[in-house]
């Protein structure tokens, strides 16, 4: 059952003007035990925070009872400045970062990236000692240097379809089984990049993984 929620739509601060944002707030009467942010894929090939997949990570969230702030990087959608080639856009997840750790003070975060969100988001949040556990979709280990991830011990599950175009396999395999801490790796069969027709399994996938991690939320 999907949760009710607050919807808030607005401009937070970024380091190149504001970005455009939207906040799914669940009701709920008790702190939430983790809030998320989830970042999209690349805006020179048409991503924003509306793709499928961003959309679905924050609906499954959301029916778990957890915030889910979305946002689109400098010079997507009606966010203000120009492509960056992932060097800005990190300061841009430190901005949102910085906006839902001040929304649910004390709150463990979560980041959750799709693609080019994944690559940019994931080494932020590495970094960041507000987030508790990460999310990689379609992780672009093709053609993405994913190698900051072997300092990164906190919890991490990948979910990545098995046709994936810019991230084989095999190759994510490998990444996967050298990194440090808890790694879990879901390989959606049949599923493209931009897992098409596929969106349950992920809804299911990243429910399964996080109810098994916070009990709490079933």
């Amino acid at each position: 059952m999907m949760a009710t929620h607050e919807v808030r739509s607005f401009f937070l601060e970024g380091p190149a003007g504001r970005l455009e944002a939207i906040l799914w707030t669940p009701a709920r009467s008790t702190p939430p035990p983790l809030a998320g942010l989830v970042c999209h894929p690349h805006p020179l090939f048409g991503g924003t925070m509306h793709n499928k997949v961003v959309y679905q990570v924050a609906k499954t969230l959301d029916r778990l009872g957890l915030p889910a702030l979305r946002f689109n990087f400098r010079g997507a959608g009606l966010s203000a400045g120009v492509h960056d080639k992932g060097i800005g856009e990190q300061d841009d997840v430190r901005a949102a970062l910085g906006f839902l750790s001040a929304a649910f003070p004390g709150t463990p975060l979560l980041l959750a990236g799709f693609s080019f969100g994944c690559w940019v988001g994931l080494r932020v949040a590495c970094e960041d000692p507000r987030v508790a556990e990460l999310v990689g979709l379609g992780a672009p280990v093709n053609d993405s240097d994913l190698s900051y991830l072997a300092r990164c011990a906190k919890p991490k599950l990948f979910l990545q379809g098995s046709e994936d175009q810019f991230g084989a396999r095999d190759k994510l395999e490998r990444l996967v089984a050298s990194l440090p801490g808890e790694n879990r790796l879901e390989v959606i069969e049949g599923a493209d990049h931009f897992f098409g027709g596929k969106l349950d399994s992920l809804d299911e996938a990243l429910s399964v993984w996080l109810t098994t991690r916070r009990p709490e939320l079933l």
